[in-house]
């Protein structure tokens, strides 16, 4: 079998109802983004998921009271049918990453199990930093595949799909050299045989 689209699969998985398992199993670890996202929030703002899948976090973020509108984009057909079913009121844009991006900057950007399956995940959080967030914005991203977790290495062959594997300083760095700052690292439900989804925190600086 040869390699396919990351968004192939998860249409698939959308359509095999393993969304609802994606959403329980990454429960834990998106909690804890997002009380690093709304962390000090205390005025309006908007926000989008990337890689939103069935739109349970931007639902998450629209019920905040101080939310003024949530988006989210992913380029799984099926996972956006799914979105748009449960909320027919939200926000949902099938898109195909990294070649669109919103019509406005957003205050908060949250990304969880997506950013890896991009060829230049760096490259495109140039692109978010630059034309996706508002000055004074915050990011948090979650990944499970990275370098220090050896039972995700597999996974792209296993799944026949593309993975690019960095490590927890690629990471950092990259998000230092596209702008971020403020940047922090967390391993979130680490265990014997699991490293933990690593959680990476940073800000777009108030003044460019």
């Amino acid at each position: 079998m040869g390699q396919r689209e990351a968004t192939e699969l998860f249409s698939e998985w959308a359509d095999n109802g393993r969304d609802e398992g994606m959403e329980r199993g990454h429960t834990p670890s998106v909690s804890v983004m997002l009380e690093h996202l709304l962390d000090g929030v205390t005025a309006p703002f908007t926000a989008i998921d990337i890689g939103c899948g069935n739109g349970w976090v931007v639902r998450k973020l629209a019920a905040h009271p101080l939310c003024d509108h949530a988006s989210g984009v992913d380029g799984a057909p099926s996972m956006i049918q799914k979105a748009r079913e449960v909320d027919p009121n939200g926000d949902y844009v099938e898109a195909m990453l990294p070649d669109w991006s919103p019509s406005e900057p957003v205050d908060l950007v949250h990304t969880m199990e997506c950013l890896y399956y991009l060829h230049e995940p760096v490259a495109f959080l140039g692109e978010v930093y630059q034309r996706w967030m508002k000055p004074g914005g915050k990011i948090v991203i979650g990944v499970d595949h990275y370098l220090e977790n050896p039972s995700s290495l597999d996974w792209g062959v296993s799944l026949h799909v593309h993975m690019t594997t960095l490590s927890i300083e690629d990471w950092i760095q990259g998000l230092n050299e596209v702008g971020f700052v403020d940047v922090h690292t967390q391993q979130v439900g680490a265990k014997e045989g699991w490293s933990g989804t690593l959680v990476l925190t940073a800000s777009k600086p108030a003044v460019i």
